[in-house]
């Protein structure tokens, strides 16, 4: 779980503790929740200061399963910037069999090289029925292995301004980190919000596309 907790406390490298850290602290300690947090790298910065506040929490068994945690230089258009990192051994939520990619002739071969069953009687027929049933499943499921399930339809159309922007902001950033000038920030600010105006339209204009190709399919 990643959270902003707004609490100030040295166990997660804030610079001081208060009142609100300490109870967090005390509520997290009775839970057996770990603190995942590595490095000292401010998540929240603006103009006034950069602290860290956004903890990510998790129980003691994850504690050797996350890896890579690290706070993003990506734009993030808040104040908090994005918090990554890989947890070992997780699965995606939701596996597939997509038949279009099924490699038939490797299905095929594999069905050929099934024993063959005696059909004599009825309790024999029965059993083929259930032989043959099990080895079309079982070729099936061996040339088309689940996979991932994607989502075909993208948030927003990238463009060459948008990357422009995002280059923009990452580079005022750096600059504000070094001269933390009021009027720096200010720019920074400024192309912050001209970058989430264009995200938005982006987004808009993609989610336009979408529906208009949704009701484009035959019937």
């Amino acid at each position: 779980m990643r959270c902003d907790s707004n609490a100030h406390h040295t166990a997660w490298v804030s610079t001081n503790c208060n009142g609100r850290g300490e109870s967090l602290l005390g509520f997290l300690n009775s839970l057996n929740l770990e603190i995942l947090n590595r490095g000292n790298e401010s998540a929240f910065c603006n103009a006034s200061r950069q602290e860290v506040i956004d903890i990510t929490l998790g129980s003691y068994g994850l504690l050797e399963s996350i890896t890579n945690w690290k706070v993003s230089w990506e734009p993030s258009l808040l104040d908090h910037r994005h918090i990554l990192f890989t947890l070992r051994g997780s699965v995606p939520a939701f596996l597939i069999r997509n038949p279009r990619g099924t490699n038939w002739g490797s299905y095929r071969e594999g069905l050929r090289d099934k024993p063959e069953m005696s059909m004599e009687d009825k309790a024999g027929l029965g059993l083929a029925v259930h032989w043959i049933q099990q080895a079309l499943i079982t070729s099936y499921e061996v040339n088309c292995p689940l996979r991932p399930a994607k989502n075909w339809r993208k948030s927003l159309k990238w463009t060459s301004e948008l990357e422009s922007l995002r280059r923009e902001i990452r580079r005022l950033f750096n600059k504000c980190r070094a001269d933390n000038k009021s009027s720096s920030w200010e720019l920074y600010r400024e192309a912050q919000r001209r970058y989430r105006k264009e995200v938005r339209k982006a987004s808009k204009e993609t989610w336009r596309t979408f529906c208009s190709s949704i009701n484009n399919l035959p019937r």
